[in-house]
């Protein structure tokens, strides 16, 4: 038994135009599966969750939406039982599907799941953050600053539904980051790596942890994040001068790798992260609000997944 669960709002619409692509192709197939679709944020949490929850049989999850439907579907499980987690990429930024390397079309995605020749076991990350404590996983990256405000904004961008329709969704977090670097103040903070290594910084525009290498539907700012090594990579972007962002910034949509004044990459397997002022905190391009204070950690090998 295959259990979807599906985000029909996900890339504006496209989540539901897929999805009944999938569906067809089941039926035709005689595939045995249960559909579980979504309407609202949480959803798939909950989904996730009913399916898992003292769960000793084996369960094979399919999300099919954006990454924020991935990153519900990972908050939602319960790794007591064995699960493979499969993915139809149906967003506007897709990051996870870029660094799987996953088809671009949803029938040669299917294909894949349900005739697996390679399954991954992969990190995930735990972000606690807030008063009281509230945690979230995250499966491609989570930051505070800049691209944490990217994301807020780009939840209540009316064009970003045009965009997606006319398959341009990644052209949205280009005016959104654009206009967010004009808009950025930066703060003073601190990281703490592992407990051990203090680093200060006076200009902190953001802060990402990646398990993966892209985030922002496309920006690769993470070029050696491996998502099975067990660790975090932190690209910390600080500068004195804003317009010394601008060709990191560009290098980053190209997947251009080099190195740039007030950019640093850290590997950690936990860190906390002090910033002076609130900042726009997401995880997995999902907004968390604003805040002061962030614990992340790696979580090393636990999401079996179909590549």
């Amino acid at each position: 038994m295959y259990y979807f669960i599906v985000n029909p709002s996900a890339g504006s619409g496209q989540g539901g135009k897929i999805w009944k692509k999938v569906e067809k192709q089941l039926n035709q197939q005689g595939i045995e599966y249960q559909a579980l679709i979504t309407e609202k944020r949480g959803d798939a949490i909950s989904y996730a969750s009913g399916l898992t929850e003292g769960c000793r049989e084996p369960r094979i999850i399919i999300a099919v939406g954006g990454d924020g439907t991935m990153n519900e579907v990972l908050d939602g499980l319960a790794f007591g039982g064995s699960v493979t987690l499969g993915y139809i990429p149906a967003g506007s930024g897709n990051d996870l599907a870029k660094s799987l390397r996953l088809p671009k079309r949803p029938s040669r995605c299917l294909k894949k799941i349900l005739n697996p020749r390679y399954h991954k076991l992969m990190d995930y990350g735990v972000m606690s953050y807030g008063e009281p404590m509230e945690h979230r996983r995250f499966l491609v990256s989570a930051g505070l600053g800049m691209d944490g405000a990217v994301c807020r904004e780009l939840a209540d961008l009316r064009i970003r539904q045009a965009l997606n329709r006319m398959r341009l969704g990644k052209l949205g977090y280009i005016v959104a980051g654009i206009r967010q670097l004009l808009l950025a103040c930066p703060v003073k903070g601190y990281l703490l790596l592992d407990r051990v290594q203090k680093v200060e910084l006076n200009h902190i525009y953001f802060v990402s942890a990646h398990i993966h290498p892209f985030e922002g539907g496309g920006f690769k700012f993470a070029p050696s994040a491996d998502p099975c090594d067990g660790r975090l990579t932190l690209c910390v972007v600080h500068h004195g001068a804003k317009a010394g962002l601008f060709p990191f910034l560009v290098s980053s949509i190209v997947g251009c790798q080099k190195k740039y004044r007030g950019v640093r990459c850290y590997n950690c397997q936990e860190v906390e992260i002090h910033v002076e002022r609130p900042m726009a905190v997401h995880a997995d391009g999902e907004s968390c609000m604003c805040q002061r204070e962030l614990q992340l950690r790696c979580i090393p090998g636990k999401v079996r997944m179909i590549v």
